[in-house]
């Protein structure tokens, strides 16, 4: 008889524990390494922004990308 499905499944929850614990170290790293050159890029530049400045401004900003004006980028770069 081979394992039971109850010890299958405790198995891919311990492997999915210690796989968010790795991923989230990269994760954090990387969100890091995005804000500090996407904050690069808003100094060297002025509106309109390439879309995927405008995405990460739109999150970070909690509104959409058409209404962020010069003004809400200066707040993010404080």
């Amino acid at each position: 008889m081979g394992i039971g499905r109850a010890q299958i499944m405790r198995q891919d929850r311990e492997d999915a524990e210690k796989t968010k614990a790795v991923n989230s170290v990269r994760k954090r790293k990387e969100r890091h390494r995005r804000d500090a050159r996407m904050a690069e890029i808003l100094k060297s530049g002025e509106l309109p922004y390439t879309p995927v400045v405008m995405s990460w401004l739109s999150r970070k900003l909690s509104k959409p990308a058409g209404q962020i004006t010069q003004d809400d980028v200066r707040k993010v770069l404080v």
